[in-house]
């Protein structure tokens, strides 16, 4: 993959669900959602540097799992790669969930409980299948995906500037704030808007396949989460400038409602269907993930070694597969209920799961600097340990705006992973002893 190809991943993984959906979502907190907005735009880009500047240190493959390992050790690594995985295949229920919501467009009927959890998982699959074919056939789909995403959001964007409300935006009174106070409603809507930056790290976790990665993940990393954050707040904001709050909170395909007041039913449509094409770019990017997520993890030794093995298009098939599963068993479990308040639930719990994994790469950061300061020019170190303290505040509010819910559910998904990297460090002493290398 060469450059707009790794930004067609950067800008693809973070342009789908949270777009298209979280106008309404954000619609009860009015004017307050800018704030948010200001804060995770300013984040997303501190994180975006963190990570261009440890892709120069490890152009390997694993992303944020290699370079929590190569910061903390093993375990460390282990607990990041395992919150990361999670992080992805709960994403991925979330993506299917809003294109069912945008597909009940076109088909009415999806607006049934069975037919729409069909759906969802038919998508996932459907994008699963495309990987297994290789890193052509995504990088393919991922160009094209991607292009046709974007002009319907910037097409909005920009008509929506002509039929603004400002009054849509103005700031509720404190007893009107879902939650309460202006400083958790902020909070909330940074890490509701945060959820739209989640994969900021994409460029990086397939590095391998990456051309001259020291060079093309970084500035693809960068640029793509400087367009993703402008597309996102001229869009986004144009939409709660045209619908009431009251009409745009009980939406389902707020865009779509919003292009139709500003271009008619021809409008209507052809929102509708960018928004299927944005999610589906959005899951395939992420299936790509979650198969190459678990891979570098399985090389060390910390998941079983199924999860390495890779088909003759050279792509972990088995950590597709299994990672396929598992959203489906997800979206089985969440897929019942209100569109938006299902989304909810699993955008807080998704982000809380992808911040973590942040948390440990900008902590990292400062303890290589810490321990090998060799490997950092003189006069950058104390831009570097500014960035990583940066990134690392960042990262702790983000979770704290998440809320209580979401951290104790998260909390629960990171530990339950630490039997299985026990149950690994055994199978691997029972391997080494039957070579006759006790470790």
């Amino acid at each position: 993959m060469g450059f707009w190809t790794c930004t067609a991943l950067v800008v693809g993984n973070m342009v789908g669900s949270g777009v298209f959906l979280l106008p309404a979502t954000l619609a009860a907190f009015g004017g307050l959602s800018l704030f948010g907005w200001l804060v995770s735009s300013v984040g997303a880009v501190i994180l975006a540097l963190t990570f261009a500047r440890l892709s120069r240190l490890n152009p390997g493959a694993g992303g944020p799992y290699a370079y929590t390992r190569d910061g903390f050790g093993s375990f460390a690594g282990y607990l990041c790669a395992w919150t990361y995985w999670k992080a992805a295949w709960i994403g991925n229920a979330a993506i299917a969930v809003t294109l069912v919501g945008y597909l009940t467009v076109f088909i009415p009927a999806l607006r049934d409980p069975v037919l729409s959890v069909s759906t969802a998982i038919g998508s996932i699959w459907l994008c699963t299948f495309i990987n297994l074919r290789g890193i052509g056939a995504f990088g393919l789909a991922q160009n094209i995906l991607t292009v046709l995403k974007l002009l319907p959001l910037l097409l909005i964007g920009v008509l929506g500037w002509f039929s603004f409300h400002p009054e849509y935006l103005a700031i509720p009174e404190p007893q009107d704030i879902p939650g309460g106070g202006y400083a958790q409603a902020i909070a909330t809507t940074a890490a509701l808007t945060l959820w739209s930056f989640i994969g900021l790290e994409s460029a990086t976790v397939p590095a391998e396949h990456v051309r001259d990665p020291k060079r093309t993940i970084p500035r693809a990393t960068v640029f793509g989460t400087l367009v993703a954050a402008g597309v996102y707040i001229l869009s986004i904001t144009a939409v709660q400038g045209v619908l009431a709050p009251e009409v745009l909170s009980r939406s389902s395909a707020p865009f779509a409602d919003a292009a139709q007041v500003l271009l008619g039913p021809w409008g209507y449509y052809l929102v509708a269907g960018g928004a299927v094409v944005a999610c589906l770019g959005a899951l395939n990017g992420w299936v790509l993930l979650q198969g190459q997520i678990p891979m570098a993890t399985a090389r060390d030794g910390l998941l079983p070694k199924s999860l390495a093995k890779t088909n003759k298009y050279n792509v972990p098939a088995n950590g597709l597969l299994v990672s396929a599963v598992l959203v489906t068993a997800l979206v089985l479990i969440d897929g019942q209920g209100d569109l938006v308040d299902v989304f909810n639930v699993i955008i807080l719990l998704g982000t809380m799961t992808g911040v973590v994994p942040y948390a440990f790469c900008t902590a990292a950061l400062l303890q290589m600097l810490a321990v090998s300061p060799q490997n950092f020019k003189a006069r950058e170190r104390s831009a570097v340990a500014l960035l990583g303290i940066l990134g690392f505040v960042y990262s702790m509010w983000a979770l704290y705006g998440t809320g209580e819910q979401a951290i104790f559910w998260g909390f629960l998904v990171l530990v339950a992973g630490i039997p299985l990297y026990t149950w690994r460090q055994w199978k691997n002493r029972l391997e080494a002893e039957a070579l006759g290398h006790p470790l």
